[in-house]
């Protein structure tokens, strides 16, 4: 029986010493847990602090390039440019101007007007269209040199009339 006995008291002891073994390595497991998540923490709170600086940092960007849009919108010799550029840069710069009048986007938006109306309807008449289609590209290009300049340069011979017809642009 005594060997029974130190049998049985062997097995409590290494059971005994496999619980304590398994408690150290829960308590030794519970605490690096800890101290990852008290890492973690941080880590979060830098992550917060760094994403705060990129939404101030984007939202100063973002103001900054507005302002610029509305700069270049409200700039008038910038619609009378484009004014200049087919009826789709036309149509475009009716529209930008449309949303912010300047006296200079309003005056070569009616000079466009008249000289694309005088295009369309010289191109119509036979063996006089080639000799209108030159006069319109001159006169496009003293318009154009114009709008360039920042001035408000009527185009020869016609430029007053177009102005004064179409004066509700």
């Amino acid at each position: 029986m005594s060997d029974e006995k130190n049998l049985s008291d062997d097995l409590n002891d290494m059971l005994g010493d496999a619980k304590e073994g398994a408690k150290n390595a829960a308590d030794k497991v519970s605490e690096k847990a800890g101290e990852l998540a008290d890492d973690a923490k941080e880590l979060a709170g830098e992550a917060k602090e760094k994403a705060k600086e990129f939404a101030s940092e984007a939202k100063e960007t973002a103001s900054e390039l507005a302002e610029d849009a509305k700069e270049v919108l409200s700039d008038g010799k910038n619609v009378a440019i484009i004014a200049h550029f087919t009826l789709i840069g036309w149509i475009i710069a009716l529209v930008m101007n449309g949303s912010n009048k300047t006296e200079i986007g309003s005056f070569y938006i009616r000079q466009m007007l008249g000289l694309i109306i005088l295009s369309v309807i010289g191109s119509f008449i036979p063996f006089v269209n080639l000799i209108v289609w030159i006069a319109v590209l001159v006169l496009w290009l003293i318009s154009l040199i114009g709008a360039f300049s920042g001035e408000k340069k009527e185009i020869p011979l016609l430029g007053g009339q177009f102005q004064e017809w179409f004066k509700s642009l």
